[in-house]
């Protein structure tokens, strides 16, 4: 899918929370992808397919409501490809994450105008809101994105990779190893051997 007029794609499995109603209350959502929203999903991901994903969404104002907490966690059955094989490797994906958003008039391109504290870890740093909502189900997704093995392998069946030292290259794989050369010390050493 290629951007229109300068626009993102909408995202595959989207479920829209508005920050108002979480700063009137705690908002605790259910929310689970539809068998269209998970084949197009799969195919971002580029998986085999995605047989369920369901995640619970908590969403509370924090510092004084400026901004809202998102955790949540997720589960998912998926079919990956082996990177051996290419066999499917069915898969269960449980990830537990954490957001922040703000306002996008207080995340300036990466700058806050909040405090910042160079100690605060990832999902202390705000994301910004567009038009003061918050999508829940693309942020599930990108979740499960990490959540997934980067190595899927069919079971039985081991990745040997490379040996150490080769490049991959099967011409300079074949050129014979240069011999060894001598040592330039050899030579003192049979000096000192003589005397």
């Amino acid at each position: 899918m290629s951007p229109v007029n300068g626009a993102l794609p909408a995202p595959e499995f989207s479920r829209i929370v508005n920050a108002d109603a979480v700063r009137r209350a705690d908002v605790t959502e259910t929310i689970e992808a539809t068998e269209t929203e998970r084949r197009a999903l799969a195919e971002r991901l580029e998986l085999e397919a995605i047989g369920s994903l369901t995640a619970t969404v908590k969403l509370r104002a924090v510092r004084g409501g400026q901004m809202i907490r998102v955790s949540g966690k997720l589960e998912a059955d998926v079919v990956q490809t082996c990177v051996v094989t290419l066999d499917p490797v069915p898969a269960h994906v449980s990830e537990s994450f954490e957001a922040l958003f703000a306002p996008s008039s207080m995340v300036e391109d990466q700058g806050l105008e909040i405090d910042f504290d160079p100690s605060l870890s990832d999902e202390d740093i705000p994301e910004p809101m567009e038009n003061n909502r918050i999508d829940i189900g693309e942020l599930t997704a990108q979740h499960l994105s990490l959540g997934l093995d980067p190595y899927p392998h069919a079971e039985g069946v081991e990745f040997e990779g490379y040996d150490e030292g080769d490049d991959g290259d099967p011409v300079e794989d074949e050129v014979a190893e240069e011999p060894e050369k001598p040592n330039p010390f050899a030579v003192l050493q049979q000096l000192k051997q003589r005397k």
